[in-house]
């Protein structure tokens, strides 16, 4: 039987396969209101057949977001555009659905990637950025404002209401975003975090905010729904940043808070980072961060074929893999892995005709059903 069909369960939520549609910025919300091309999208993802579908990172404040195209989550109206979505999801698919939040922090009030992606000043139509500490992403970008404690419990308020819009919405997890050099990633980094005070200078004070923030959300999310969290395991800057093994410990930190899984990614804080790129190149970090933990780790990271995919669990480098830029090239790329593993998988029964004859023949059978 293949692993990575088997299933899995996170608190009460039962998942058929481990297979993640990683959150995908679309870069497409109108002043952070879902639009039409979500619903199409995430549409699509949700006949995926996943066994956990993420939405992209959701902000819970304005100045949280990425660019001016990201969608947030902090008031009515945002609240309402993203329900109109969700609804039409439910309304043709079972698929299980998670929200990642996160804050931008010092990346924010950035151009859209086919924009160039570089950081709008404020002079440009941008906006004020934050950060833990006064320092640029990089030489000559605005300089984020350091925020204070006062406002750290602001944010932490902000969040929490999106956590409460989230649960009103019905989503099954969450996942809080603590990686790619955003906000949180951001406070873990020596590189990006010079703080003075105690949340900043050790490893101990660096992740203090995001351990309290965590520690706020879980409290205000239903006791039996999962919450997982995205770390950045290395900055990829030799000798001066965040390391796998302060990662290994802020996931010890988060199991003991109440996480239900660590998800592994890297890099973004440093525009010196050095990634050595290459078919999973991330699986090590998820490697060693499942060796200290007993909650289920996520892979991510150039993971492209399902025998790969397959060989990651076998081989117990990590519980489930995450798939993001692989599902927007094949949204049936489940499907294909399954037939491939000799598995069987959820799919619309008005889509059931579409299993082709020489999968059976070649790849071994797929059965298209419910489960």
């Amino acid at each position: 039987m293949s692993k990575l069909f088997s299933p899995i369960q996170l608190r009460e939520l039962p998942l058929s396969n481990r297979v993640v549609v990683s959150p995908m910025c679309q870069y497409s919300a109108l002043d952070g209101a879902m639009q039409e091309w979500h619903r199409i999208h995430l549409g699509q993802m949700a006949q995926s057949g996943a066994g956990l579908v993420m939405v992209e990172a959701s902000s819970p404040t304005p100045e949280g977001r990425i660019t001016h195209g990201c969608v947030g989550l902090w008031d009515d109206r945002t609240e309402a555009a993203m329900a109109s979505v969700l609804h039409s999801l439910r309304a043709t698919s079972p698929a299980k659905l998670a929200i990642q939040i996160g804050h931008a922090g010092r990346k924010a009030s950035s151009s859209r990637p086919w924009e160039g992606g570089q950081i709008i000043g404020l002079d440009q139509g941008g906006w004020q950025t934050w950060g833990p500490s006064a320092i640029a992403h990089m030489e000559g970008e605005t300089i984020p404002h350091e925020l204070s404690v006062a406002q750290l419990k602001s944010l932490t308020e902000a969040f929490l209401s999106t956590v409460a819009r989230a649960d009103r919405l019905g989503f099954d997890a969450i996942e809080l975003h603590a990686a790619h050099g955003y906000l949180l990633h951001e406070f873990l980094s020596p590189i990006a975090n010079q703080r003075q005070d105690a949340y900043g200078g050790s490893l101990e004070n660096r992740m203090r905010f995001p351990l309290q923030l965590f520690t706020a959300m879980r409290a205000a999310w239903p006791a039996h729904k999962p919450m997982g969290l995205r770390l950045s395991a290395t900055d990829w800057v030799e000798g001066s940043g965040w390391d796998i093994a302060d990662a290994c410990e802020f996931a010890r930190r988060l199991e003991y808070l109440g996480a239900d899984w660590i998800d592994v990614s890297s890099g973004g804080v440093s525009r010196a980072q050095q990634i050595k790129l290459g078919p999973g190149y991330q699986v090590p970090f998820a490697q060693a961060i499942k060796a200290v933990v007993k909650i289920p780790v996520i892979a991510v990271g150039l993971i492209t074929e399902a025998k790969q995919a397959e060989s990651i669990l076998e081989n117990n480098q990590a519980d489930m893999v995450a798939l993001g830029r692989g599902f927007l090239w094949d949204p049936h790329w489940a499907w294909k892995a399954a037939a491939e593993l000799g598995a069987s998988i959820a799919a619309p029964r008005q889509y059931w005709r579409s299993n082709p004859a020489q999968y059976k023949d070649v790849f071994g059978s797929i059965r298209f059903g419910a489960r």
